[in-house]
């Protein structure tokens, strides 16, 4: 609904994300999604998310899966700007899925952490894997 906007920065591979994306849907939500692995990054737009997020790249950084500790990254010594250095250069090293709305913005994991970022929220959500979410929380 373009009354409230609701954007998803997407990776269709990960289970997180693709719940995150369906519970947004079932709210009655027609999200943007940014299939982020596709379009890349810019460092205004990663500051920009990190702003509204009150984080900083580490807090978004997704070590699993990626070359982050290859690059150095998990370092501690590693500083914001090396790490959003590399997150322009690698787009897989941003953890996903983030939402940003009206409400803020958040890396939704889990993906339950999506609910409060929305006006509506479904009656009831059966993720992927079964399980079924308990909506008492945002009622």
């Amino acid at each position: 609904m373009s009354d409230f906007p609701v954007t998803i920065y997407h990776n269709p591979a990960c289970g997180t994300s693709r719940n995150a994306l369906a519970m947004i849907e079932a709210a009655g939500y027609r999200p943007t999604v940014i299939d982020y692995l596709q379009t890349g990054w810019t460092r205004a737009l990663l500051e920009e998310l990190l702003a509204a997020m009150g984080a900083r790249p580490r807090d978004i950084l997704r070590e699993k899966g990626t070359p982050a500790a290859e690059l150095g990254l998990t370092d501690p010594a590693a500083d914001d700007g090396a790490i959003l250095d590399a997150m322009l250069a690698h787009p897989i090293l941003v953890n996903r899925p983030i939402v940003r709305t009206p409400r803020g913005a958040r890396l939704c994991r889990p993906s339950e952490r999506v609910f409060d970022l929305l006006e509506r929220v479904p009656d009831a959500f059966v993720k992927e894997d079964g399980e079924v979410v308990d909506m008492s929380p945002w009622r």
